[in-house]
């Protein structure tokens, strides 16, 4: 089964330390150790001698101030408006301070007291981890914060979300969402990096609430992902859209059932099509709503030729909401055009950056349009 993500499917799953072919000298070993960052493939200009150093620069800042008010100093951009009281084991009452370093774009979390001394921090976040290998990260700014007992110790634990934006790649200007989770011990903070895979892979990032339901309450997408049949995904709590669930006949597939449903993670209701055949299990799968937070309204699917190639494809327009810079939800229609190849299908990169939508729209009137773009109609 190929499963397509939608505009999650051009993210940097998170890396697990892969070892290179490189062979570092002790002391470069050491420092990416430190830093928690896989070994890094090296390119173009850039040295180990200069990573190594550019780290020990980095490290030196991150360590270095003592007070809050030195941060600024050191390359730290504090998000004021993010600055939370916490209570702690090993510290007391403290303030959590969240930094962004200028240069890199890294995130570090600081614990000062009441007279504003630095009493803790850190950069162990899986945020920080997101580029293989890199110093530099891709942070624009933290979405929310939530401090709550996740594994039930008696102890507050931070959940992070965090805005993230590439500046080069296919991906490059699109915000895009990163969810961390911080437990704490006595001594600090630590993160599970396999919880914060599991959270980012399976799109589990999408609000602060939807990581809290699966690192709390055991709430997972993760079989949306996984599923082989049919009986999967409905024994695992997955709602059918009744309205919307036919079969077609495929020219490269066969007989089909077009199965499109929800599985609702806290305040958000993940939006997936699969395509399963007569025996019940899942030959192909898709993820429309891309990066939005939530589907509240399906308005339709069609499989009709659009590029005019005599194969079916898929056109799917829904309402979806995403959260603003102040985490309220905002509607939008949007709609994603799958074409049916000979080996499965391929999504549209062209249509939608000419063709826009609106909640008059049908997906019957964007087909009609679709094909326009394509220099064809039914009747040519």
């Amino acid at each position: 089964m190929k499963l397509f993500k939608g505009a999650k499917e051009e993210r940097v799953e998170r890396v697990q330390g892969k070892m290179s072919g490189f062979k570092f000298i002790v002391v470069g070993f050491l420092a990416f150790l430190l830093l928690g960052l896989p070994t890094p493939v090296l390119a173009g200009e850039e040295t180990e001698q200069k990573l190594l150093a550019d780290y020990q620069d980095y490290r030196m800042r991150l360590e270095a101030p003592e007070q809050q008010s030195d941060l600024a100093d050191y390359g730290f951009d504090v998000i004021e408006d993010q600055i939370f009281p916490l209570e702690t084991e090993g510290y007391g009452s403290v303030f959590l301070v969240p930094a962004i370093e200028e240069q890199y774009h890294r995130l570090a979390l600081f614990l000062t007291d009441e007279d504003g001394t630095v009493v803790y921090r850190t950069d162990e976040l899986a945020v920080n981890h997101w580029r293989e290998g890199k110093l530099e990260q891709t942070v624009q700014e933290i979405s929310a914060i939530s401090f709550l007992d996740l594994n039930r110790d008696g102890l507050s634990d931070i959940v992070l979300l965090v805005t993230c934006r590439n500046r080069d790649g296919s991906y490059a200007g699109r915000n895009y969402k990163v969810g961390d989770v911080l437990f704490q011990k006595e001594d600090g903070f630590y993160y599970d990096y396999r919880i914060s895979d599991r959270i980012n892979r399976f799109g589990m990032n999408q609000s602060a609430r939807s990581i809290i339901a699966h690192v709390r309450g055991g709430a997972s997408t993760e079989f949306l992902y996984t599923a082989s049949t049919k009986e999967e995904l409905l024994e695992n709590g997955f709602v059918v859209a009744g309205e919307q669930d036919y079969f077609r006949q495929f020219e490269k597939l066969g007989y089909l059932e077009v199965l499109p449903g929800t599985y609702k993670i806290a305040d958000c209701a993940v939006f997936m099509i699969y395509l399963v055949d007569e025996q019940g299990n899942i030959v192909w799968s898709f993820q429309p709503m891309g990066d939005y937070d939530n589907l509240y309204a399906l308005k339709g699917i069609t499989c009709k030729d659009i590029d005019g190639d005599g194969m079916k494809d898929l056109l799917v327009l829904a309402g979806y909401n995403y959260a603003d810079s102040g985490g309220n939800p905002v509607p939008e229609y949007d709609y994603r055009i799958y074409y049916q190849r000979t080996d499965g299908f391929d999504t549209d990169t062209e249509v939608r950056k000419m063709l826009s939508c609106s909640e008059e729209d049908t997906a019957a009137g964007l087909v009609e349009k679709a094909r326009a773009y394509w220099g064809w109609n039914k009747e040519s």
